[in-house]
């Protein structure tokens, strides 16, 4: 099982390399000391950045061709920074021996989260004045470069991020560097401090070359593999693209990480724990459905409606899985509002993207980010009556996975043999009675099946609730506007299925 983390952090850091000049120690020291029971000892964490630190050396190197290629490196505003780095990063992996396990991993997994919050916060990091390539540094210039080429340069060594991050954050926020040319720049630094580092902590703990030669080809393979195609992808796309891509997944990888580790003191606090572990089991189901949707709608031509259906069920069976999982109605509930929470403002800011629309195939502005928010804060109020009143989970589960299947099965049956419109006047003209009977077929076969294989309920007992929900959520969703039946079909059949249950 440690062989998989290995290639998966191998592979998370050479993206980090490719696209923003993260060092490998960014992603890769985290997972092999929280997630490889084998780099839990008194110096796994010092091995960890050892081999993080080999595996930025070919990773920056391949990374750095591919920007030299495209004219991205400025040695010019940047050779102060790589002298005092190289000067301070042997200083920093002699501490680091110094200071063992318990700091070196903890200041890994904060620096990890807070730096993706802050590309999340601002992703394009470059100033609108940049300075030209090959300018020279003022006295300021200078002055900075002095400063944070010493302090970066410690940190490489202590902590082995190989000051990637940082130096982009000087380079383009002090010294005027364009993004793409920043990245270059402290990937051509990273490719030597990370040569001396590594070279360093071997020299101080051999043990890394001995018992670990197997991690270590395996890291630098892959790692370096990956930051060869990440750089192409990135000198292609837009600066913000990346810096959102970048942040999103450090922010995800440092809280998953931090919440790991520190997860004995964690567990002590009863709700918070559930809260986690439902979070953590529906992210353990959407990435399936994320990595299934994603190929379908890059590399096949389905039509648009039927992706923005498979999106749908995505979310509805998520939220279904949630009742499933959740440890009482209070997990259940706190942690679909945590979801919207988190979601909301992350789609704002993605909205803004150009491939947005594309994506999630919006019918109008805004759309996706109020349906989600509607869904998540329906599905918690859906738990805490269902469950937390009337002590019935299974009607929460129920009623949304009813709705959720009905609604794709209108939209995917009744659009291309939809020929009969239901033409009575609070419906808008587009919804057909074959779409409409689609959703009561589907929606109450679903329903029966939950009741049936979930609930262990007799067939008689099941019948009569879920044929008279599957009829009244068909006549809601037909006479709701599109806006708004995320609410109110599953807000009615919840109702039918309470007042028939009980």
């Amino acid at each position: 099982m440690e062989y998989i983390w290995y290639i998966l952090a191998a592979l998370g850091a050479g993206i980090g390399t490719g696209l923003a000049g993260l060092s490998a120690a960014t992603v890769m020291v985290p997972i092999l000391i929280v997630l490889c029971p084998s780099f839990s000892g008194e110096n796994g964490a010092y091995q960890a950045t050892a081999i993080a630190l080999a595996s930025d050396i070919l990773g920056s190197a391949a990374t750095t061709i591919t920007y030299a290629k495209h004219k991205n490196i400025d040695l010019k505003r940047g050779w102060i920074m790589l002298t005092c780095i190289l000067t301070m990063s042997t200083v920093g992996s002699y501490a680091a021996w110094l200071a063992g396990n318990v700091v070196l991993g903890s200041f890994t997994l904060f620096l990890t989260f807070f730096i993706g919050i802050r590309f999340l916060i601002k992703p394009d990091t470059s100033r609108e004045n940049t300075a030209g390539k090959g300018e020279k540094l003022d006295w300021k210039g200078v002055a900075v470069s002095l400063f944070f080429g010493l302090t970066i340069g410690f940190g490489t060594g202590f902590v082995g991020t190989g000051g990637g991050m940082m130096m982009l954050v000087v380079f383009t926020a002090f010294l005027g560097m364009e993004l793409k040319t920043a990245v270059g720049t402290s990937t051509f630094i990273m490719t030597f401090t990370a040569l001396i580092a590594s070279v360093s902590h071997i020299i101080i703990h051999p043990a890394i070359i001995l018992e670990r030669w197997d991690v270590l080809l395996i890291c630098i393979v892959v790692a370096t593999a990956a930051s060869l195609v990440s750089a192409q992808f990135a000198n292609r796309v837009k600066n913000r693209t990346v810096g959102l891509v970048t942040g999103a997944v450090l922010t995800v990888l440092g809280a998953a990480m931090l919440i790991l580790n520190y997860w004995p003191v964690i567990s002590e606090i009863v709700i918070i724990a559930q809260i986690l572990r439902c979070f953590g089991k529906f992210i353990m189901y959407i990435v399936p459905c994320v990595a299934v949707l994603l190929p379908i709608k890059f590399f096949t031509k389905v039509p648009q409606f039927v992706f923005r259906k498979l999106l749908h069920l995505a979310a509805f069976t998520c939220t279904t899985f949630m009742i499933v999982v959740a440890e009482s109605w209070q997990a259940a509930a706190l942690t679909s509002c945590l979801i919207a929470a988190l979601l909301y403002p992350l789609l704002a800011i993605l909205e803004k993207e150009s491939w947005f629309n594309g994506l999630f195939v919006q019918k109008k502005a805004g759309e996706i980010k109020r349906s989600l928010l509607m869904l998540f804060l329906m599905f918690a109020a859906a738990a805490a009556v269902a469950w937390g009143i009337f002590g019935k989970p299974y009607a929460a589960a129920t009623a949304i996975l009813m709705w959720g299947t009905g609604d794709a099965a209108a939209a995917l049956f009744g659009i291309p043999f939809g020929k009969h419109k239901v033409h009575l006047k609070p419906v808008d003209g587009k919804k057909s009675w074959e779409g409409t009977a689609a959703m009561f077929l589907v929606s109450m076969i679903c329903g029966l099946a939950v009741f049936l294989l979930y609930c262990h309920f007799p067939f008689w007992k099941s019948f009569a609730p879920i044929f008279a929900g599957a009829i009244i959520g068909a006549a809601t969703e037909l006479f709701s506007p599109s806006e708004y039946d995320t609410v109110t079909v599953p807000v009615a059949v919840l109702a039918v299925l309470l007042l028939l249950s009980v």
